[in-house]
């Protein structure tokens, strides 16, 4: 199948058949109860827990049976997901409406060279040179420049600077590695919000003369992150640095500008590697700066090892995509809106925030490919916190709201911080979660009443070692990339991001004293009290 005349999800032969059973089997008349399907089926665990080393899934206590799981599998047989990911992988146009390949699965493998034989990248992966040249290479230069940085003893803080793609994935990783005790060097810092307060509060704690700063950018034109980098730059000076090329250094896809701007060291990255999958680059330098060499590599290893089983493993037991199956079950043919993760460990607490941008930005979309407006709706919201915190914010809707809610609960098997009984009472409270959320409970008033069939998953981890986060980090982006696949869109742009930005600068114009004629009613008269009297 040609992935360009793949059919969309709601027009296929399966859609009818998919939706007809979720309508009898969890309709009115024929509820599925999840209390029952356990009770009916001993298996129920084994037939619903996946497998992709290092990482267990399981999937058991979802709204969930064998025919729907087999109709749904069916699905992306139908919509050519097998040939679209191919596509992707061979360096393929596939993000369309920008004529641009996606190349953030060629970054992790583009060290290939130095693998053992058993190790090499999969067949349909082994044209990297050609996808993203020169990749090799500047992994290598940026992870011998990380180990300079990591040996310095004059740096003793490191302030990375970006937003969104190019803030979220090395702010998540640095954060877990660091809770794992996998981290070690010189403090990190992340400066994001255009909001000078953020700034502004990190600032007076660095000496100018020991402090390394990160702009990261793939255009060099992020409004955000250029104002932080340029008061950045002026607290630098002003503070007697005398070298601001040794101690600005610059990721971006645009290295005129980043020299320009005055960075000494600069590191490139191609055009089809998108901010939000782009931790694997150079975009992660602070990344290696915190875990070495050594720990940057383990994390691209953790992820080849999930892009190998999301190339090699059947459909209907490929993990990506059976999440991404049971993600478009829930949101398109039992309408479910929103969807909760609850990672049960400090180190993976900004997972929700990472997953936010990966799925929304990605799949937040109302047309398909060929401009063709959407005939369902497309992704949900993705919400959460970290356990145990969010059981004392939003576990109470959760279990007794009018809402139903998938909850998405990621545990970590070992700790990492040796104080006794922390982490026994963690997971303890993870799987109570999720079971009570099952099995509800009959009260002897109303508001103790828990209806209880609400659906969760368990994602579990042997740890959080880098090879185990790279894994979990590729999984969900693989599932993103399915479940876009199913729709039939394109989730590599994110023209929505784009209007906004062209509004600011008018508006900022106004602010500055400009002319409020252009700017519609409601704008120009907050704009006019923002002023204040003429």
């Amino acid at each position: 199948m040609d992935w360009r005349e793949r059919a969309r999800g709601d027009q296929t032969a399966v859609w009818p058949r998919l939706a007809a059973h979720g309508r009898q089997r969890l309709g009115a008349a024929g509820r599925f109860d999840l209390r029952q399907a356990f009770a009916e089926d001993a298996q129920r665990v084994e037939r619903f827990s996946l497998e992709a080393p290092p990482l267990l899934a399981d999937l058991s206590k979802n709204l969930i049976d064998a025919p729907a799981q087999q109709l749904l599998t069916e699905l992306a047989q139908a919509c050519g997901v097998a040939a679209h990911r191919d596509a992707m992988l061979a360096g393929e146009r596939i993000n369309t409406s920008e004529a641009r390949p996606v190349t953030h699965v060629h970054w992790r493998w583009a060290s290939n060279r130095a693998l053992a034989p058993e190790e090499q990248a999969p067949e349909a992966i082994k044209n990297i040179a050609s996808v993203v040249p020169d990749a090799s290479a500047t992994l290598a230069d940026m992870l011998s420049y990380a180990e300079s940085v990591r040996a310095d003893r004059g740096i003793t803080d490191v302030v990375h600077i970006g937003i969104g793609g190019s803030d979220l994935g090395p702010r998540l990783v640095v954060q877990a590695l660091r809770a794992a005790g996998q981290a070690s060097g010189p403090s990190l810092h992340f400066v994001a919000n255009m909001d000078g307060h953020e700034l502004a509060s990190l600032l007076p704690r660095l000496t100018a003369s020991r402090t390394l700063f990160i702009v990261v950018s793939k255009t060099f034109g992020t409004a955000e992150t250029l104002r932080n980098a340029r008061s950045a730059r002026d607290w630098f000076l002003a503070q007697g640095g005398s070298d601001v090329a040794r101690h600005f250094v610059a990721v971006s896809a645009n290295l005129a500008a980043a020299r320009a701007f005055g960075a000494g060291r600069c590191f490139g990255f191609d055009d089809g590697l998108g901010g939000r999958f782009s931790l694997w680059s150079p975009v992660g330098l602070a990344i290696a700066i915190a875990a070495g060499s050594a720990g940057f590599e383990a994390l691209q290893a953790g992820a080849r090892a999930m892009d190998r089983h999301f190339i090699q493993a059947p459909l209907a037991r490929n993990l990506p995509v059976q999440l991404a199956l049971l993600d478009l079950w829930y949101r398109n043919v039992l309408g479910l809106a929103s969807r909760c993760v609850a990672p049960y460990h400090h180190g993976l607490r900004s997972l929700p925030a990472y997953l936010q941008q990966l799925e929304m930005e990605s799949n937040g979309k109302g047309v398909d490919l060929h401009g063709r407006p959407l005939a369902v709706a497309s992704a949900p919201v993705t919400w959460g916190q970290a356990g145990s915190n969010g059981q004392h914010a939003f576990f109470q809707m959760l279990h007794q709201g009018s809402d139903v809610v998938p909850v998405e609960f990621v545990l970590v098997a070992r700790d990492a911080h040796g104080l006794p009984e922390h982490h026994a009472k963690l997971l303890a409270n993870a799987l109570a979660q999720s079971r009570a959320l099952m099995l509800g409970q009959e009260g002897d008033a109303p508001e103790r009443h828990f209806p209880g069939n609400r659906p969760s998953t368990v994602l579990l981890l042997p740890d959080l070692s880098p090879h185990s986060l790279g894994a979990l980090l590729a999984l969900y982006e693989h599932r993103c990339f399915v479940l876009g696949s199913l729709w039939g869109i394109n989730s590599f742009d994110q023209w929505g991001v784009e209007l906004g930005k062209r509004h600011a600068g008018q508006i900022e114009a106004a602010l500055r004293g400009g002319a409020l004629g252009p700017l519609d009613a409601s704008t120009a008269a907050l704009v006019a009290h923002l002023r204040g009297p003429a």
